[in-house]
């Protein structure tokens, strides 16, 4: 496997992604990897290495500028506090990665998907609203609040959201709220509940923050959503 870091500028910060790929000739599906609220760490980037065994490049996309991960509690809330409230400044961010992967040698432009976990998943989709050309979007255990949802008319490929049933952070009122929105938009959407999972269900560590009502692993769960973002994949990359 092949990896190297791409820097790029976006909102205003210096953004350190890293980018993995199997050596071979030929361009090939990008996938753009958006992590969680803590920023990119070995999460994301585990991710982006299986993705790249399947065949795609994969870009774990930096979230907080110089690659920094922040696991107090109230200085991450802090870094998002404002980005919640303005969708140009979080879609600012994932545009500069998806420009960094597209313009990559080993990538197809027109063969693009993204995901994230996360406050990643809820930069996924806001890339989305945006008009993005990505292909297809998934979410994993993603925020799906936007203070602008009107713009899911823009959404140009497939959605899916993988979330837990019993997720406090992403209740059944905010679930109901985004299907209005992905009807209203008329978009290709599906979403997945897990019954008996919570928050953080795809990131083994998700156990050592101790909050389990929360935050809490779950291997079946995990297993099941990477294998309905497969078959997107093949689906939309046919």
């Amino acid at each position: 496997m092949s990896t190297r870091d791409l820097k790029y500028q976006a909102d205003g910060l210096s953004m350190d992604s890293q980018l993995l790929f199997e050596p071979a000739s030929g361009k090939r599906p990008g996938v753009l990897v958006l992590p969680e609220a803590f920023g990119l760490g070995e999460h994301a980037i585990e991710k982006a290495r299986r993705l790249s065994s399947l065949g795609y490049v994969a870009l774990a996309g930096d979230l907080h500028g110089n690659r920094q991960t922040v696991f107090d509690r109230e200085k991450v809330a802090a870094l998002l506090g404002d980005l919640r409230t303005n969708p140009t400044r979080i879609r600012a961010r994932a545009q500069g990665a998806l420009d960094a992967l597209c313009a990559c040698p080993e990538v197809d432009p027109q063969r693009i998907a993204a995901i994230g976990f996360c406050f990643g998943g809820t930069m996924a989709l806001e890339l989305a609203r945006s008009g993005a050309p990505v292909a297809a979007v998934v979410g994993f255990h993603s925020g799906l609040l936007t203070a602008a949802p009107q713009d899911a008319v823009n959404i140009r490929g497939k959605v899916l959201v993988c979330l837990g049933a019993d997720d406090p952070l992403i209740p059944a009122q905010q679930r109901a709220d985004f299907e209005a929105e992905m009807r209203a938009g008329k978009v290709n959407w599906q979403m997945s509940l897990y019954g008996g999972v919570v928050h953080s269900f795809t990131n083994p560590a998700a156990d050592r923050m101790n909050r389990p009502d929360t935050l809490r692993y779950d291997a079946a769960a995990d297993a099941r959503s990477w294998q309905q973002m497969r078959d997107l994949f093949d689906e939309v990359f046919q």
